[in-house]
């Protein structure tokens, strides 16, 4: 049996797509979507290629994203230090919690008032996107970020991965107030960290890799959103669905059409959103 190459910069990932300029193995970290194929980043970089110039006709991501220069996984880490920045401040004022947590609406004894997302705190719905109170719920979720971010980010291209990111935890948060008990807290990074696996999902589908590593991923996560006690599985959902919507919107379409169904999708999932967000509203008003 012939074995399959690997990539030229990431060695243990194997792959079967090369370069349509040097013909280099790449994974799809280093895919680089052209106007026939993909290239690595040093032939984006370079302009180099039989009857290509520098500036005839700019490379892009997968999802039509342009190639930013410096580091590849810079929004990843700066969402993953913006969480772990919060959950040192929970550390040190744990009433940031009640202030800023997912809740539907409960009553403040210092202010003497009701207070939550249908009091009109519908910043709630964002800031608990960052909330995280225990050291393994802020680690898990940080690994997931991790583990899928770069990837992703490599593939749409750094304001497509935020969107998608920011869009899919809202939908969590908005599916949370909706089916969950109105008086309960919530809080993580698991609704984001659900939709960059559905958009995962759709992105080694789209590539032709095996998805049996993927899909046993994420059986094993929707199997413990429903078994372990105390999880949010509302956020998981909503954020795994506008996910998949997101990156079938992203990559899943056809070329010709991609910013179409780009807006379509994020258009889609974020009216779906603040509509759940007003109908649960007026039904606790």
């Amino acid at each position: 049996m012939e074995q399959v190459p690997s990539c030229y910069r990431h060695p243990a990932v194997e792959t079967g797509v090369r370069c349509t300029r040097c013909e280099r193995p790449i994974c799809p970290d280093c895919m680089v979507e052209a106007s026939v194929g993909f290239q690595c980043p040093e032939c984006v970089r370079s302009g180099s290629g039989t009857g290509h110039s520098a500036g005839a006709s700019r490379p892009r991501t997968i999802a039509g994203g342009t190639i930013t220069g410096g580091d590849p996984q810079l929004v990843t880490k700066i969402l993953i230090g913006v969480n772990l920045a919060v959950f040192l401040a929970v550390l040190a004022d744990p009433g940031l919690v009640v202030r800023l947590g997912l809740v539907g609406l409960r009553f403040d004894g210092s202010a003497g008032d009701f207070v939550g997302v249908a009091d009109g705190q519908w910043y709630r719905l964002l800031t608990s996107m960052f909330l995280h109170q225990a050291v393994w719920h802020v680690g898990f979720n940080m690994l997931g970020v991790w583990w899928l971010g770069g990837p992703l980010e490599a593939a749409l291209g750094r304001a497509r991965y935020l969107a998608l990111y920011l869009l899919s935890g809202l939908a969590g948060s908005a599916l949370t107030y909706l089916l969950a008990p109105v008086y309960g807290f919530s809080l993580g990074a698991s609704g984001a960290v659900f939709g960059l696996l559905g958009a995962t999902v759709v992105l080694v589908r789209r590539l032709k890799y095996d998805m049996r590593p993927v899909m046993a991923l994420l059986v094993l996560n929707l199997v413990l959103t429903f078994f372990w006690a105390n999880i949010a599985w509302q956020a998981h959902i909503g954020g795994l669905i506008a996910g998949a919507v997101l990156g079938y919107g992203m990559i899943g379409g056809p070329r010709e059409r991609r910013a179409v169904t780009q807006w379509a999708a994020g258009g889609l999932v974020l009216v779906l959103t603040v509509l759940t967000v007003v109908v649960r509203t007026a039904a606790l008003s």
